[in-house]
C-alpha cells in the first residue's frame, strides 16, 4: 500500500467520523420570538377565574436527536422581569419580594439530567431540575419534538406547586399552576 493510499484512506476515515458526530449531534439554541413561556393558576379573590401569564427573554441550549438521546440534553431560562398577565399592576406585584422576589432572583432555570424515549410517537420524558427563587426541585415531565426545516419545535404540559418555590403567601390563588411550552429551537 503506498502513502498517498493511506494518506487517502485516513482523510476518507476521517471526513466519516466528523460526518456522523455532526449527523448525532444535533444542537438547538431556543428562540424567544415564536417560542412560548405560559402559565396558567386559577385565583379566587372574588369569584374563580384562570389567570393565564408569560414570561420572555428566554435562552438556552438544547441538544437533541431522537436517535441519540443519550446524549441529549436541555438548559433553558426565562427572565422573571418580563411576566406578562394583561395587568400591568400585578405584574409589578409578582415581580415582588413575596413573589418571584425579581431583584434577587432574576430568572427561572430548567435543565434536564436524562431524557427518554416514551410509547408514543415523537413523545420522550425529561427528568431534570427547575429553579425558581434559588429553590431548585426534581421535576417530570413528558414533552413532544417535532422536527422541521432547521429546527425542532419542543411542547409540553405539566403541573408544579407554586409554594414548593416559596411564591406568594397568600390563599387567593390555587397552589397548582399549569405551565405550557412551546419552545422553537433553530439548528445550529
Amino acid at each position: 500500500m503506498s502513502i498517498h493510499s493511506s494518506i487517502s484512506r485516513i482523510l476518507l476515515l476521517s471526513v466519516c467520523i466528523l460526518a456522523a458526530v455532526k449527523l448525532s449531534a444535533q444542537h438547538y439554541i431556543p428562540a424567544d420570538e415564536g417560542s412560548k413561556v405560559q402559565f396558567k393558576i386559577v385565583n379566587h379573590l372574588i369569584f374563580s377565574t384562570t389567570v393565564n401569564g408569560y414570561f420572555k427573554g428566554l435562552k438556552g441550549d438544547i441538544k437533541f436527536d431522537p436517535k441519540d438521546l443519550k446524549s441529549a440534553a436541555i438548559e433553558a431560562t426565562v427572565a422573571v422581569k418580563t411576566i406578562s398577565t394583561g395587568i400591568d399592576k400585578r405584574d409589578k406585584d409578582l415581580q415582588a419580594e413575596k413573589y418571584f422576589n425579581t431583584d434577587k432572583y432574576p430568572a427561572i432555570h430548567i435543565s434536564s439530567t436524562s431524557i427518554t424515549a416514551t410509547d408514543k410517537p415523537d413523545t420522550y420524558q425529561l427528568l431534570g431540575s427547575l429553579t425558581i427563587k434559588g429553590i431548585t426541585k426534581k421535576i417530570a415531565f413528558p414533552f413532544t419534538a417535532t422536527m422541521s426545516n432547521g429546527g425542532c419545535l419542543f411542547k409540553a404540559t405539566f403541573t408544579i406547586n407554586r409554594k414548593d418555590f416559596q411564591v406568594g403567601p397568600d390563599n387567593a390563588i390555587d397552589d397548582k399552576l399549569t405551565v405550557v411550552l412551546a419552545i422553537l429551537g433553530h439548528k445550529q
